[in-house]
This record gives C-alpha cells, sequence and structure tokens, in this order.
C-alpha cells in the first residue's frame, strides 16, 4: 500500500500544556467523548517520518468524512469522503490518489459509533498520570496498522494521535483546541477529481 502523507509517518516531541495527575480515562469515557460530537475543526501540526513538519487546519464531520488542509508553502490536500481518502497534491502528474479509508487506523474514529471496549479492538491502555493513551487496531483486520490516541481529562480532550500504518511507518498530528458541533456542509469533504462519498453517511 503506498504511504498517504497524513496517514504515514514520525516519531514525535511536543510539549502541551497538561493538567495536573489525573486518574486514568476508562474505555467507556473514551468511547462517549466521541459519539458526543458529529463535527469538529481545529488547528493540527503534523510530525512526519523524516522529521518534517506541516502545520493547518483540520475538519470533521462523523461518520466517515475528514480534511486535512495544509498551510502554505505546503500545497497536499487530504480528504476522506466516507469511503474514499483522497491525496491531491499539485505537483504530482498523476492527479489525485485514492485509497480506502477502511484499510486506514483512522477508521477507528471516524466510524458512526466508537465502541473502544469491543474486543481485541484496543491493545494498549495507559497513563503518565495527566494523559491517557490507547492503542487501537482493527479486531477483524490487525494488519491495517493501529493509533494510539491521547488524552487528558477534565474535560475528556483528544489531544494528539500517532498512526502506525501497516508499513511500519508512524505519523503523529498534535491537536490544537477542537471546537465541537458547527455546521460543516458535505460538499467540504468531496475529493477533488474523484468525487464524492457515499450518500449512506450524509445523515
Amino acid at each position: 500500500m503506498k504511504l498517504i502523507p497524513v496517514l504515514t509517518a514520525g516519531a514525535l516531541s511536543v510539549a502541551m500544556a497538561l493538567p495536573a495527575a489525573a486518574e486514568k480515562l476508562s474505555l467507556s469515557q473514551i468511547s462517549s467523548y466521541f459519539n458526543g460530537f458529529r463535527t469538529a475543526q481545529g488547528e493540527f501540526t503534523q510530525i512526519n517520518d523524516d522529521g518534517t513538519i506541516s502545520t493547518g487546519r483540520l475538519y470533521i464531520k462523523r461518520p466517515g468524512r475528514v480534511r486535512f488542509e495544509y498551510d502554505p508553502p505546503e500545497r497536499t490536500l487530504v480528504v476522506a469522503d466516507g469511503d474514499t481518502v483522497g491525496v491531491v497534491d499539485p505537483k504530482s502528474n498523476t492527479g489525485p490518489e485514492g485509497y480506502p479509508l477502511h484499510r486506514t487506523p483512522l477508521k477507528i474514529i471516524l466510524t458512526n459509533r466508537v465502541d473502544l471496549t469491543r474486543e481485541r479492538m484496543v491493545t494498549g491502555h495507559d497513563s503518565d498520570g495527566k494523559t491517557t493513551t490507547v492503542r487501537a487496531q482493527d479486531p477483524e483486520h490487525p494488519e491495517y496498522g493501529s493509533i494510539d490516541l491521547v488524552f487528558t481529562a477534565d474535560p475528556v480532550q483528544l489531544r494528539q494521535w500517532i498512526v502506525n500504518d501497516d508499513s511500519g511507518s508512524k505519523t503523529t498530528v498534535v491537536l490544537g483546541d477542537m471546537k465541537t458541533g458547527m455546521q460543516l456542509a458535505n460538499d467540504r469533504f468531496v475529493i477533488p477529481g474523484i468525487g464524492t462519498g457515499p450518500r449512506r453517511n450524509d445523515r
């Protein structure tokens, strides 16, 4: 599988403002956090496998949709339309490239209803006293890779994720404060040059 810029790459050492020591969040609490919103947006910083760093703005519309808009000079656009992850690179001579969303670990948090208590989905669940980290995978297809989700509490907030893909590469995405509950039009998640996502996710 060819690597997707936002779904594959690097290690992270990023300072974050963290709260005082807190108890480990339960898998039910984390699942409820995701199921408590349908739309979200905010700034992100991406650390790639080669050490390069990109910034931009992230839009989420569950189920199945996400859009990564990168700040200049980066011109790549990454959009998931509910079925396909599209990578649009203006510098490419081959046009937009598409990959099945269900083969990426991001599917786990973009699904219609997140349930991290599902058998064999979570393979790691730890706390350092300030953050809770969960490693999750598709229990039916662990070969698709895994995603590490890092949360703070009071209130529960997703602070970063690290995608470990099927080739052994990693991508770290550090999130700014995410706003939720806004209106996001479906056409924001159309992949230029590929088309629209499946209508079943329009609700």
